[in-house]
């Protein structure tokens, strides 16, 4: 992210309907992801190792959604603080916003695996190891968010005072945010993942016209991670349209000193950055039938018919209705 474009009076209504879009924005990312946390949680047939790295991904974005888009909103208003204070703030959003890239390069190599060694799949990826999984996906995030604080910033280049407006590149070294951000974080992960599932969708294909692909039991195993494949893919590339056009400005803007940039169209690829952690769920929602199914459950059950029920009977009876799906495979 970056404000650097945004120096000076900003047009009082342009900050208005950016608010506004932001809390829009954070509250439908809060709304879908704690579904989809809930949806995990009662049911057994969500709770393999692929949707474990989901799970993750979805209070990932619930953390952008209750943290990183309210101190984006600070930033936008131009509070002053103390310069480390406001280093902090600009790196947490980092931290929040990099783990969604995180745990999407995760979810890519849980379905190579799984593509690629499909017997050997359930004894190499087992849930402890795929939680341990998602901790060191959180670590890594942590630890690549908060590199500014350790001395990559921007206050003895600009020999700036304690007290300070709150500006993102006020604090953040643009070199930190191309150079790093984007290049490492953000477009070697994708160029990993696009390779993966390069990888994957071509293994299923010859698995599904090669001899052993006719065979019925290890035809519909192949178009099921097929189906759930794309999925996957529909989200990874959604992430990249999102995310993409900001860093690219970023670049421009250490590049080209005097390049311009519209303040509004700024506006709109910050929020489009961050109403990426609102779309998983509808993604969710449209191409997993088990999220489909579950949601709508959640929907009869919590929402639509149960004010005159106990809900700990609802937990147990929607837990129980769920409970055959446990053999499936996902």
């Amino acid at each position: 992210m970056t404000y650097r474009y945004l120096s000076g009076t900003m047009l009082e209504p342009l900050m208005i309907t950016y608010i506004f879009a932001e809390v829009l924005i954070s509250v439908a990312t809060l709304v879908g992801n704690l579904l989809v946390v809930w949806a995990v949680k009662v049911n057994p047939g969500l709770q393999a190792a692929t949707f474990y790295l989901i799970f993750s991904l979805a209070m990932a974005d619930v953390a952008v959604g209750a943290v990183a888009i309210p101190i984006a909103i600070l930033i936008s208003l131009r509070i002053r603080m103390s310069f480390h204070g406001c280093l902090f703030c600009c790196c947490l959003i980092c931290m929040l916003t990099q783990g969604s890239i995180i745990f999407l390069t995760g979810i890519a190599v849980d379905r190579y695996l799984r593509v690629k060694m499909p017997v050997r799949y359930r004894t190499t990826v087992t849930k402890r190891r795929a939680m341990m999984a998602a901790v060191f996906c959180c670590l890594l995030s942590i630890i690549l968010g908060l590199i500014p604080m350790m001395g990559w910033h921007n206050q003895q280049k600009k020999n700036i005072s304690e007290t300070i407006e709150c500006t993102f590149t006020t604090v953040m070294s643009m070199e930190y945010i191309v150079y790093f951000n984007f290049f490492v974080v953000i477009l070697l992960p994708l160029l990993i993942m696009l390779c993966l599932y390069t990888s994957v969708f071509f293994t299923i294909k010859q698995q599904l016209t090669s001899t052993l692909g006719k065979c019925f039991s290890s035809k519909k195993y192949y178009q099921k991670e097929l189906k759930l494949a794309k999925s996957l893919v529909l989200i990874l590339l959604l992430f990249t349209v999102c995310w993409i056009p900001l860093p690219i400005i970023n670049a421009v803007s250490l590049f080209c000193n005097v390049c311009y940039m519209p303040p509004a169209a700024l506006y709109l690829f910050i929020l489009l950055s961050h109403a990426n952690s609102a779309m998983n769920p509808i993604v969710y929602a449209l191409r997993i039938k088990k999220f489909r199914v579950t949601f709508w459950k959640i929907w009869q059950c919590y929402v639509s018919g149960v004010e005159n029920t106990d809900q700990s009977q609802v937990h147990g009876s929607t837990v129980q209705s769920f409970t055959a799906e446990r053999s499936e495979s996902t």
